[in-house]
């Protein structure tokens, strides 16, 4: 099996599941991608809106019904817990269409959103709508560079080693952010 059948099989469900778990590197990637013509750009925006938004939905509800767990507890006593509860109080329907943009705010967040009085409908919607901007916008920028890299490089369907070292680039930064997670969430 080739690696362009490989990426047209899987490409949008390891973007869906590389977004939810590690965020902008996987989207520009599939942007890259996308470009080539390996997979639909909106395919790859799509994708990425529906892995952030499900992840985002998942920290919410982990907040909202888990608050008094021993792990959420310890997120809650992160000094960034605080800025973000208030950003939260002082513009909420921003901060909810913005925290994804924000860097180090993106898993906190939706946590803190859940433990707040934010309605749960409430959140759904923005965040839906949020998610939907984030993966066009992070799609879109990694097209650009895509198109940036080709003017640079000449053709990258040409350079099938490059989507080899893409694809294995994006991996080691998913398992490097699975693991970490992984740390920070253990008890102490």
């Amino acid at each position: 099996m080739s690696l362009e059948t490989l990426i047209a099989q899987f490409g949008l469900p390891a973007i869906a599941l590389g977004a939810a778990v590690e965020g902008e590197t996987v989207v520009l990637t599939g942007g890259l991608i996308a470009h080539q013509g390996l997979l639909p750009l909106y395919g790859v925006m799509a994708a990425a809106a529906l892995g952030s938004f499900v992840s985002d939905q998942f920290f919410f509800l982990l907040g909202r019904r888990f608050r008094t767990h021993r792990l959420v507890r310890k997120v809650t006593e992160r000094p960034t817990f605080a800025r973000v509860l208030a950003m939260l109080e002082r513009y909420p329907t921003g901060f909810i269409l913005a925290f994804r943009f924000l860097y180090g705010l993106r898993t906190i967040s939706p946590i803190a959103i859940g433990t707040s009085a934010i309605p749960a409908r409430r959140f759904i919607l923005l965040n839906a709508l949020a998610a939907l901007l984030w993966g066009m916008v992070i799609g879109g920028i990694g097209y650009s560079f895509g198109e940036a890299v080709e003017l640079a490089f000449g053709h990258l369907r040409r350079l099938g080693h490059l989507a080899l070292a893409v694809t294995a680039l994006v991996g080691a930064a998913t398992a490097v952010a699975l693991l970490v997670r992984s740390r920070l969430n253990r008890p102490s």
